[in-house]
């Protein structure tokens, strides 16, 4: 079982960066590929970005690339999102995710957080 709890939401103005947070309980958070997804507003969710166990491996959505970048800590069990250059269609609630595959699917992981509010003011 992996429970995951994200911080560092807020608002913030065009232009600003934001570091997300996503801590994890349980020993086995090294071994789960984890990602980032969104959800504004009546949509669904999306994926932003994830990261494989190892941090080798990185992958981002379209709308993020070159602007987000996502890491991990496994000594800490936590895994990030820098979030630079901010637009206000990035304002979502972004929910970390934990997978024991590689899909950029939100309804395949298998454990998931609560969310954060990201709110982006233009």
């Amino acid at each position: 079982q992996v429970q995951l709890v994200e911080s560092g939401g807020g608002l913030v103005q065009d232009g600003a960066s934001l570091r997300l947070s996503c801590a994890a309980s349980g020993r086995t958070f090294g071994t789960y590929a984890m990602g980032w997804f969104r959800q504004a507003p009546g949509k669904e969710h999306k994926f932003v970005a994830r990261i494989n166990s190892n941090a080798v491996l990185t992958s981002y959505a379209e709308s993020v690339k070159g602007r987000f970048i996502i890491s991990r800590d496994n000594a800490k069990n936590t895994v990030y999102l820098q979030m630079n250059s901010l637009k206000p269609e990035d304002t979502a609630v972004y929910y970390c995710a934990a997978s024991s595959g590689w899909s950029t699917d939100y309804n395949d992981m298998d454990y998931w957080g609560k969310g954060t509010l990201v709110t982006v003011s233009s």
